[in-house]
């Protein structure tokens, strides 16, 4: 098997089978159906990455269609909101459609199943309905009203969709089996009686098709060949099944392909909610300011904070496409954005928390303006001037009276290099009544080629811009907020998960426009927020340099250490290991197999603060840095937690030309 055929998801692997067993590639056609009851949020860019990318890979359509079968929840608003995300992620769909375009063919198959005594309307209350429904291990029985004539049957539908009864007085239901091991089959409903304005069809209807009704009849009347959805609706493949075989005997003439349901993992993301009713809840209690806050995980939240569709589409890609549900560390997310940012991002200096520092031996009406590189990753990116005065700003933390050796920044008696420009040293203070600081007073020298080992981002005060500074957290503090039985997750809202502060940046930034996005040096990544006008700037924070969240190391398994076995030759694991490095890609497969199976079981015996030091390891030694890949992979497993370095280490491999490091690296 070739390293292509290998490299397949497994979606990939049946489309695949597909064609080999004669499907037409012409016949290929995906669709992105979501609900426009609110805005999609980053777990929704899996499934969009999915179809997408497949009508990319393979050429074919793919649909935007929007399921909106419950007017009572949908709005055009969302609709809006859902194909700008789209557009923005650089994603374009062959048609828009919707559901509510397929109302009467759906009524009149409708009409078709109840003629031929597979489908009759049930007066039951809803109590009663769930009742004779049964249980998972329990059976149901058949309701009072399922042998209904199909005359009575015909009438009552007629005058449900004439709006002649209430809602919730009579339902249609699919005629199939109240027996089924699967619930879903026990008589679904298909229609319900709902009187509300639809934001399409208006006043048109007052009867509207159920989801499991609806969704796979419309991928029937599109053609669709592969419908793609999360884990949660494989229970419901049966019944879409049903439903298909069903319309196929009333229209195969007009539509001759049956679409095919296969389900993939959802997209978890550890502190983050990924359910649309608590983010509703949030903007409507006003814990945040609306679906594009950017503390919300939705995608306008995302873009107004300062993400990339690059870095988005990024971080799907490497989160993959897989069969079983898991959590994915925000990290990986942040890490994606720093290096996309990191690449593209001018850098600019900015002065969060201020205090002044006055250069004395420098002239008072002195102006120079220093060159600094606008993004040492870009070599296109040029050179800015930064003017330079005698007063400055520098931050509050960079500067201590009296400090240790391990502090790199500014102390009294100590020098540091000021960004782009001078050497100074602090030779004094002045403090204000209450004994805080108010100034400091340095000494400069232009012998810049003096070692120091602190640098320290600067701006001038008579040529500082104010601006706004939206300093942006996680929203919850707990890495699963909605899994706690005996708690509500808004008990784990972040108290500081925004903080606005009045800072100082430089001058080449009074132009900068709405989305524009920068490296403030030393403090993050940030960008111009919507709310930012020509007279008042407003910066968002995207993310920081580093992790802040960041636990401290993992010691490894704890159980295992314990009980090291001897070892081979009296050396440590991780030197055994290594040891092999050298020749691990060169070694014909039985034997790399034999060796790959020794090293697992010498991982065991491996702390993470052994192998950590390997994730540097030069792209040139492939065999070392696959056996550092098996070894955190076992290390993985026995309940390390992973952090940036891991996540870092993981994605850097996942791009490597080398087969074998790639291959281990997706096992991860």
């Amino acid at each position: 098997m070739s390293e292509e055929k290998k490299s397949l998801n497994f979606l990939e692997q049946i489309i695949e089978e597909d064609l080999a067993n004669g499907m037409s590639k012409n016949d290929l056609r995906f669709r992105f159906p979501p609900e426009p009851n609110g805005y999609l949020h980053i777990g929704h860019t899996k499934a969009i990455g999915i179809s997408f990318g497949l009508g990319e890979k393979y050429n074919a359509p793919v649909n935007l269609r929007f399921d909106d079968t419950n007017p009572a929840k949908e709005e055009q608003e969302y609709v809006d909101a859902i194909k700008r995300d789209i557009s923005w992620l650089g994603y374009t769909w062959a048609n828009e459609l919707y559901s509510s375009d397929y109302f009467q063919q759906l009524y009149d198959w409708a009409i078709l199943f109840i003629k031929d005594g597979k489908a009759y309307v049930d007066s039951q209350s809803s109590e009663a309905m769930a009742e004779q429904k049964g249980t998972p291990t329990q059976p149901g029985v058949d309701g009072p009203y399922r042998n209904r004539s199909v005359a009575e049957n015909l009438d009552l539908f007629e005058r449900m969709k004439n709006g002649e009864f209430e809602a919730g007085s009579h339902i249609l239901r699919a005629k199939i089996d109240m027996q089924h091991t699967n619930m879903l089959m026990r008589d679904p409903i298909m229609y319900r009686i709902l009187k509300k304005a639809h934001h399409r069809t208006g006043t048109t209807w007052c009867i509207y098709p159920m989801y499991d009704w609806t969704h796979g009849e419309s991928d029937y009347i599109e053609q669709i060949s592969h419908s793609l959805c999360s884990l949660e609706f494989k229970p419901h493949r049966e019944l879409y099944n049903w439903f298909k075989h069903q319309v196929y005997n009333y229209s195969k003439n007009e539509y001759p392909l049956l679409p095919k349901q296969r389900e993939f993992a959802r997209l978890n993301l550890s502190y983050t909610i990924m359910s649309k009713r608590k983010l509703l809840q949030l903007v409507e209690d006003g814990i945040v300011n609306g679906w594009d806050d950017p503390r919300m995980p939705t995608i306008s939240g995302l873009r107004r904070r300062g993400y990339t569709p690059n870095a988005i589409r990024k971080f799907v890609e490497t989160v993959g496409v897989a069969k079983r549900d898991n959590v994915i560390d925000v990290s990986l997310l942040e890490f994606c954005i720093r290096e996309d940012l990191n690449k593209t991002a001018p850098r600019v200096m900015a002065v969060l928390n201020p205090v002044k520092l006055v250069i004395t031996n420098y002239p008072e009406d002195k102006v120079e303006w220093m060159e600094a590189e606008n993004n040492p990753e870009d070599e296109n990116a040029g050179f800015r001037k930064v003017p330079f005065s005698r007063e400055l700003y520098i931050e509050k933390e960079d500067f201590k009276e009296a400090a240790g050796n391990k502090f790199f920044r500014l102390k009294l008696g100590g020098e540091v290099r000021l960004k782009n420009a001078y050497i100074i040293k602090a030779e004094s203070v002045v403090k204000d009544s209450r004994g805080d600081i108010s100034e400091i007073h340095c000494t400069y020298t232009e012998d810049t080629s003096k070692k120091v080992k602190g640098t320290l981002h600067w701006v001038s005060i008579k040529h500082a811009v104010k601006a706004e500074v939206r300093e942006y957290d996680r929203l919850f503090m707990d890495e699963a907020p909605d899994s706690h039985q005996d708690k509500n997750y808004m008990d784990f809202i972040n108290p500081n998960s925004l903080k606005t502060v009045e800072a100082f940046v430089e001058p080449s930034l009074k132009e900068a426009k709405i989305g524009e996005r920068f490296q403030f040096q030393r403090l993050g990544y940030f960008n111009v927020d919507d709310d930012a006008t020509s007279s008042h700037l407003v910066f968002n924070k995207t993310v920081g340099l580093r992790d802040s969240w960041a636990k401290v190391k993992p010691k490894g398994n704890t159980n295992n250490s314990q009980q090291k076995q001897p070892q081979q030759n009296n050396r440590p694991a991780i030197e055994q290991i290594k040891s092999y490095g050298k020749k691990y890609d060169r070694l014909p497969e039985d034997k790399r197999e034999k060796v790959k199976t020794e090293i697992i079981e010498l991982a065991k015996d491996v702390s993470y603060s052994d192998l950590e030091p390997l994730f540097n390891t030069s792209v040139k030694k492939s065999g070392t840095r696959i056996i550092t890949m098996i070894t955190l992979g076992v290390l993985l497993k026995n309940g390390l937690e992973r952090n940036e370095a891991i996540n870092a280490f993981i994605l850097k491999a996942l791009e490597d030309k080398n087969a074998l490091l790639v291959a281990e690296a997706k096992q991860l």
